[in-house]
């Protein structure tokens, strides 16, 4: 059955366009009420805590979702700012039905998303996001007041998060000594990152963490990290870390500045790891992982596979093969022995565990891993095409695979979120990738405008 509304990563849209308007997301919170009510104990009232990152949209959209919850009647639960992981954890500590996200992850403050985790913090299957869109195709119809849910803040919630994010370090380890630039990017990590970082020893210089509402992810966080770099060195910090807006995603810089990406922050994490004998089967990455990663992996006799595009996929993959690391090079990095979900804050503390236990430096512990030059072009088009079966794209690609030899790729994805083609080409020589992503993404453009 194809998907309506929910994409890879839940609904999505520019706040005030269908579907991320209040009428919509009052219908939404009714729909998933009703959903949840079905799949719960017979007699039993469904408890769903909602969560939001720090968009001025979200109090909007946050008293639409309790009101269409409580009319269908669902008891709701609020926390207010909290990282995404954050929220599937809670939901998860508190035995609850399910939880909601109230985000739109790296994008503007003008986007909004509502995401869904299942009780056990995990994404909802499709089978229930596939009912909760059918759901929405039927009238509201309130429960009577007798059955309509209630609403309660709670008070806890982040020192509870924080305590779980702490347990995730090794006992035996600390962070004294430790200088540590940390941006928050405005988002819903302002108040949880700084203090689980400091108190575990670290000195912590904290930027991107004074939330308007409007400047979330805004030249700061994972996807604008150079006033990170800026900070690192400026304060001469042993390195630094950037969480996008809601928490999710992670990149780090070493103590000159260099940005380190998810692939190589997954290899810090699974070289630590294989040291250790902890490494429990292989690792996943996606269809953008950084051939590199693969070689290295190979030489390391460490098993690798490639998922589709996005955290959910990378999580079906470590579920189906039973192995318990895997991540994307955008930053979502997700250690199952740790949480049930990508956390941008637990994967950060399994790299510093990495570093702290070998004595090493970021630099040192990602030296193994050489990197082939990528680059990726995004074509933006007016609606939507059929771009593999295209016979110039096609040509454009064979030629690129051609002269690359068999020593790159060439990947050509459609964006699940955004209006996009993602040209992506990757090799050994940088100006040669650059060359063919720019023909390819070229092909790409003439195509979807002569359509």
């Amino acid at each position: 059955m194809k998907r309506k509304y929910f994409g890879t990563d839940g609904i999505r849209g520019k706040v005030g366009e269908a579907p991320i308007t209040p009428d919509f997301v009052l219908r939404l919170g009714f729909a998933a009420g009703r959903v949840l009510a079905s799949q719960g104990k017979q007699g039993e009232r469904p408890a769903v805590l909602i969560g939001k990152d720090t968009r001025i949209s979200g109090y909007m959209l946050e008293s639409a979702l309790e009101a269409g919850l409580a009319a269908a009647g669902v008891d709701v639960l609020l926390v207010g700012p909290m990282p995404t992981p954050g929220v599937a954890y809670l939901t998860r500590a508190l035995r609850l039905s399910a939880g909601i996200v109230i985000s739109a992850s790296h994008n503007p403050f003008d986007d909004n998303g509502i995401k869904f985790f299942s009780g056990e913090g995990a994404k909802l299957p499709d089978n229930i996001e596939l009912a909760i869109e059918a759901e929405l195709d039927r009238p509201m119809q309130t429960r009577k007041s007798s059955g309509l849910g209630k609403a309660r803040r709670v008070d806890d919630a982040a020192g509870r998060y924080i305590e779980f994010c702490k347990s995730t370090f090794p006992s035996s380890l600390d962070l004294r000594g430790m200088k540590i630039v940390l941006d928050s990017a405005n988002g819903a990590s302002y108040h949880v990152a700084e203090p689980v970082l400091h108190e575990l020893g670290a000195e912590v210089v904290a930027i991107g963490n004074r939330p308007d509402g409007m400047n979330i992810n805004h030249l700061c966080g994972a996807t604008n990290p150079a006033a990170l770099q800026k900070a690192v060195v400026r304060e001469a910090a042993d390195l630094g870390i950037a969480l996008d807006g809601d928490g999710d995603r992670l990149v780090m810089v070493d103590a000159k500045g260099e940005i380190y990406d998810g692939d190589r922050l997954l290899y810090v994490i699974a070289a630590d790891r294989r040291r250790q004998s902890l490494l429990r089967g292989g690792v996943a990455g996606t269809l953008m992982s950084n051939f590199g990663l693969e070689e290295a992996f190979a030489k390391m006799r460490i098993p690798f596979a490639r998922a589709a595009v996005g955290d959910r996929y990378v999580l079906e993959l470590l579920k189906k093969r039973g192995w318990q690391l895997g991540g994307e090079n955008s930053g979502h990095i997700v250690c199952l022995d740790r949480h049930t979900t990508g956390d941008g804050i637990v994967s950060a503390l399994q790299v510093l565990a990495a570093l702290r236990g070998g004595a090493v430096t970021l630099a040192k512990a990602a030296a193994g891993l050489m990197l082939y030059p990528q680059v990726l072009v995004n074509v933006a088009m007016r609606e939507r095409f059929d771009f593999s079966a295209d016979p110039v794209v096609k040509r454009a690609v064979a030629r690129a695979e051609a002269a690359l030899k068999g020593k790159g790729r060439v990947l050509l994805r459609a964006s699940g979120t955004e209006p996009l083609v993602r040209v992506m080409v990757e090799g050994r020589m940088q100006r040669t990738v650059e060359r063919w992503a720019q023909e390819i993404a070229d092909a790409v453009r003439i195509r979807a405008e002569l359509r």
